[in-house]
């Protein structure tokens, strides 16, 4: 039965990501992942935990083995290291991880947007932090998952952030709040009269805080949103959609429990062919 296992930010602890993986069959020395099983890791890969390098290192080597069954995509704490963005985190990486994450870049190992087919005709966007509706206009209303992964992958905008640059159309996909700003903006839109095209699954930011079970956001989103405390993932219905963050919200320390998102019988949808109607306007 083929799965895509989506696994949310890890921030620099190996040890939850060797448990992830192995928890959905990976075995051996060095970790192989089992057939029919596609990893989508929705960045955030590194900082805050102990052994960013450690994490780094074990995603390289099977990228390198298994390419086809590990889509990496791209955080805000990934693309602070690449060329032209700006550092943030006070602990940078070193040089090798730099390297490392550069490589992925340049060589297409690393994206910003990857999509997901589900049996039951579902179509989910998965980026790190999600599309608001500022920055889905801004790369031209693509009303397919499969188009927008193509539009945000050749023109990566690397970091949106929206309320700290005038000139940003809105934040995202890489960096945004995932109540205030992803939720709030598709809610307004449908609102309005707007369809919301498909779901999506993203990182980044929790509408909760799991350790103590509050809510950060207003009751707008609480009544159309459910949360799984175990497995720290929630969902939250727009429009006929749904849309699903997965940070478990590891820290400093990692969560004392958590699961990935496991979606049977679903496959990674491919991009289209660039055409001119397809081109950002």
């Amino acid at each position: 039965m083929p799965r895509v296992v989506v696994i949310g930010d890890i921030g620099g602890h190996l040890d939850q990501l060797n448990w992830a993986l192995r928890s959905v069959g990976a075995h051996g020395d060095p970790l192989t992942l089992p057939d029919g099983v596609v990893v989508v890791q929705v960045g955030d890969l590194v900082d805050r935990g102990p052994d960013s390098i450690g994490v780094l290192y074990l995603v390289d080597q099977i990228l390198d083995r298994q390419p086809q069954q590990w889509v990496q995509l791209a955080g805000n704490h990934e693309a602070q290291y690449l060329p032209g963005q700006s550092m943030f985190w006070p602990e940078p990486l070193d040089a090798d991880g730099v390297t490392t994450l550069s490589r992925w870049w340049d060589k297409g190992q690393m994206n910003v947007a990857t999509a997901v087919a589900t049996d039951g005709g579902d179509e989910y966007l998965l980026t790190h932090a999600g599309l608001t509706v500022g920055a889905w206009q801004s790369i031209g209303e693509p009303m397919t998952a499969s188009t927008a992964v193509w539009r945000l992958n050749d023109h990566p905008p690397v970091i949106w952030r929206g309320p700290e640059t005038p000139e940003q159309v809105g934040a995202g996909p890489l960096w945004a709040e995932a109540g205030t700003e992803l939720h709030e903006s598709w809610m307004d839109y449908y609102s309005r009269g707007g369809m919301v095209p498909y779901g999506q699954i993203h990182g980044h930011s929790s509408i909760v805080d799991y350790k103590s079970q509050t809510w950060h956001v207003p009751g707008r989103i609480r009544q159309r949103a459910a949360v799984d405390w175990d497995t720290r993932h929630f969902r939250v219905r727009v429009g006929g959609r749904v849309f699903i963050g997965v940070d478990p919200k590891h820290g400093r320390h990692g969560a004392p429990e958590w699961k990935p998102l496991i979606l049977h019988n679903a496959a990674i949808l491919t991009a289209p062919a660039a055409t001119a109607r397809d081109a950002p306007r």
